[in-house]
């Protein structure tokens, strides 16, 4: 089976979408599966306001057409709501494709904090993307809840998953820092609500990791912190173990893959009561979500380092692999099993006579 997945998020950002899509294609052989990206990759690019840092795709619909042509797929998958997103859309419906999409990203709430655009009208934007695909995947129970009270249907559970063999306690640190050690990792943006860690009254020292455009802004508001920039790989897995708790501001993620890698590095977790951490920690001792986020940061320095790990080892990108596949299997199965659409032969035949009629009735 060929699954071509379209997204406009792709390197060289880094955030969790990109990285949720990266250990797809790479699972795609376990399943059977061809895979091919199709991303802003090749195509002419500007910045994205307020994000100049991510590049979108200027393309056209002829293009991105060329493109699917080139690879063929049996099944599309379009993962975000970009250009390349609305464009690969555009050319599925006018081929009459079958194809599934995901919803990564809470954007009405993303928009409402930089410009005064009321949620329901991004919704409504966001409804008339997802509404052709045959199903809208989403990470987990919240979101779902969420979206169907919007009126989004066809809805269905991806998660998300954590590379075990990475992230992992470590005994040696790599933080040369007074303790504790807070941490807070991610996109350095204003929806991150990151000026809701940095301006707790903590002991210790406060690390960020992690670009965007509000960094420069922040190191001059917060000059004591620690801002360490983007880090990937073995130096990230690194720094969560080496510090004491990770702080998650955010009231808008979906998800969020960092809390996962937190865990797994037997890191507590100390976050607002809201979707992602709610979904992520329910039933579990591996964090402490609480309305005073200050509170919950230093509840979060008593809570033991071995439950976290626990917890993760329960979130494979393999699982999260079967699910992803398995939906466009599924989708792909159902569209090939639908009679292909059958003309209306009486219409035909009375369009076809009219037409020889016109003829006839014509001068020579």
């Amino acid at each position: 089976m060929r699954v071509l997945i379209a997204t406009d998020a792709w390197r060289p950002q880094i955030n969790g979408v990109v990285r949720s899509l990266e250990r797809m294609f790479e699972a795609a052989p376990d399943f059977g599966v061809t895979a091919q990206m199709l991303t802003p990759e090749g195509f002419r690019q500007v910045g994205l306001p307020s994000y100049p840092d991510i590049r979108i795709a200027l393309a056209s619909q002829q293009q991105v057409a060329r493109r699917i042509a080139e690879f063929g797929p049996d099944h599309i998958h379009i993962a975000t709501e970009g250009p390349i997103g609305w464009l690969t859309r555009a050319v599925c419906l006018a081929q009459k494709r079958t194809f599934t999409t995901s919803y990564h990203t809470r954007f009405p709430q993303y928009v409402a904090a930089r410009w005064p655009i009321p949620e329901s009208w991004s919704y409504r934007f966001l409804r008339r993307f997802h509404a052709p695909a045959a199903g809208v995947m989403v990470s987990t129970a919240t979101v779902e809840a969420e979206l169907r009270d919007h009126g989004f249907e066809h809805i269905l559970r991806w998660g998300r998953g954590v590379d075990l063999s990475l992230f992992h306690p470590r005994a040696a640190s790599v933080l040369d820092l007074p303790r504790p050690i807070f941490l807070s990792v991610g996109r350095v943006a204003v929806e991150k609500n990151l000026e809701a860690f940095l301006s707790l009254r903590l002991p210790g020292s406060k690390v960020v990791v992690g670009d965007g455009p509000a960094l420069a802004d922040l190191k001059r508001a917060f000059p004591e912190a620690h801002f360490l920039g983007a880090r990937e790989g073995e130096e990230l897995a690194a720094i969560y173990a080496s510090s004491d708790v990770f702080v998650f501001p955010s009231l808008t993620d979906t998800f969020g893959i960092v809390l996962l890698e937190a865990a797994a590095s037997g890191l507590p977790v100390a976050a607002f009561p809201v979707q992602g951490p709610s979904d992520v920690f329910a039933g579990g001792n591996a964090a402490v979500l609480h309305e005073d986020l200050r509170q919950a940061a230093l509840s979060a320095l008593r809570l033991s380092r071995e439950a976290g790990p626990e917890l993760a080892a329960r979130h494979s990108w393999q699982s999260s692999a079967e699910q992803f596949y398995g939906h466009i299997r599924r989708a792909a199965q159902e569209a090939a099993a639908r009679p292909a659409p059958v003309q209306n032969v009486t219409a035909f035949a009375s369009a076809r006579g009219a037409e020889a009629s016109g003829r006839a009735r014509s001068p020579a």
